[in-house]
């Protein structure tokens, strides 16, 4: 299923056609003063194409810093004239959208909190309906694709053609490495079906530390995606949110330089030929994986009747358990990693259960053949 999107790139907007797209800027706009500074030392330090401050910043618990408000969209304004950049900031509401209007405000940008929320979504898209501002949606907090869709559908269908994703990674209550756990396949998943669509990296939100920067924007661009978003202020560790991720504008820099760009295509013929031939074993395997697939669910469905048949539960947690542990131990055997084998796993279970419950109850009058004290 591909998302019918009728969109313009943001980088043709800003006049930069090639990649990448970086937006930077302090996680917060905290005074005049270290907003424009900021800006300048980005200009100096770094190819920068949209200068992002932070104004209104709800936290997770109240009593904290929560942005300078109305005051900072005329100082966001003044630093992107001050290095001739276009500014963005992010909106909650049609009461942000409507001052970022007023004082006009370049871009804008939905936050996950809002993504996640459909009526949220739903008001910004009417408050901007009749403009046609560039505006970034971040995914959902939760990992779920087709809301991040849906945020997209709502904004373009107020008639924003300039629009573009940003994965800032998705909420977990499990300690991992991140601070929001990138999950690589969702935005992945996003670009197959919206080729059109530009998908923003933010590895500041992802990572949540200065250290994880690089090796995020680095998987970024290898997962051919458009552009950073990465914060940076002239003195992080003064920083009144965010401080640990963020980073000075000639850090930026140093990071930037370490990237390895790549391209999708290779000049060289020799390449292309023996890439060619391994993708056609590829295709081999694929079909013989779903050809054995294909076979497995035949035996689950008869498996399933004799189950019906049988009054037998669909479920056998025991059984569930005994295919985990004895396929973990194989996939680690064969060099496979333990979350591959497990969601692959998760997947063939899935449908193992739909096909089996589907069997279950399609004559819920049959009489089992074996009596369950014979067996």
């Amino acid at each position: 299923m591909k998302v019918e999107l009728n969109i313009q790139s943001i980088r043709n907007w800003i006049g930069e056609v090639d990649k990448p797209l970086i937006i930077s800027g302090p996680c917060s706009a905290e005074t005049e003063e270290q907003l424009v500074t900021t800006a300048q030392q980005l200009v100096t330090h770094n190819n920068v194409h949209l200068l992002r401050a932070g104004l209104w910043k709800p936290r997770t618990r109240p009593n904290s810093f929560e942005g300078i408000g109305d005051i900072g969209l005329t100082w966001l304004k003044t630093a992107g004239e001050e290095i001739g950049v276009p500014v963005v900031t992010e909106v909650a509401n049609a009461q942000h959208v409507e001052k970022c209007l007023k004082a006009g405000i370049d871009a804008l940008w939905i936050g996950a909190r809002t993504t996640v929320n459909p009526f949220s979504v739903q008001e910004i898209a009417d408050a901007l309906k009749g403009v046609d501002i560039p505006v970034f949606v971040k995914n959902p907090v939760n990992p779920d694709l087709q809301l991040w869709i849906g945020a997209l559908e709502r904004i373009h269908q107020a008639g924003i053609t300039k629009l573009a994703a940003i994965h800032r990674g998705f909420s977990s209550y499990n300690p991992a490495r991140y601070r929001n756990p990138p999950n690589w396949g969702i935005p992945v998943e996003l670009k197959t079906l919206c080729p059109e669509l530009d998908i923003i990296c933010d590895p500041s939100h992802i990572g949540g530390r200065r250290d994880l920067l690089l090796p995020l924007a680095q998987k970024a661009f290898d997962l051919d995606m458009d552009g950073l978003m990465i914060e940076t202020h002239m003195t992080p560790d003064a920083a009144l949110s965010d401080a640990q991720q963020q980073v000075t504008p000639e850090e930026l820099a140093s990071i930037l330089r370490q990237i390895t760009f790549r391209t999708q295509q290779s000049p060289s013929p020799e390449f292309e030929n023996n890439l060619e031939e391994l993708r056609t074993i590829i295709d081999l395997i694929d079909k013989d994986l779903l050809e054995k697939l294909a076979e497995r669910m035949k035996v689950v469905e008869k498996i399933g009747e004799y189950k019906r048949l049988n009054g037998v539960t669909v479920l056998q947690i025991e059984r569930w358990k005994e295919i985990i542990r004895t396929r973990l131990l194989r996939g680690n055997s064969l060099q496979l990693t333990e979350d591959f084998v497990m969601e692959l796993l998760r997947q063939i279970h899935k449908e193992s259960i739909t096909r089996q419950d589907h069997i279950m109850n399609q004559d819920n009058t049959t009489q089992p053949l074996i009596r369950t004290d014979e067996t």
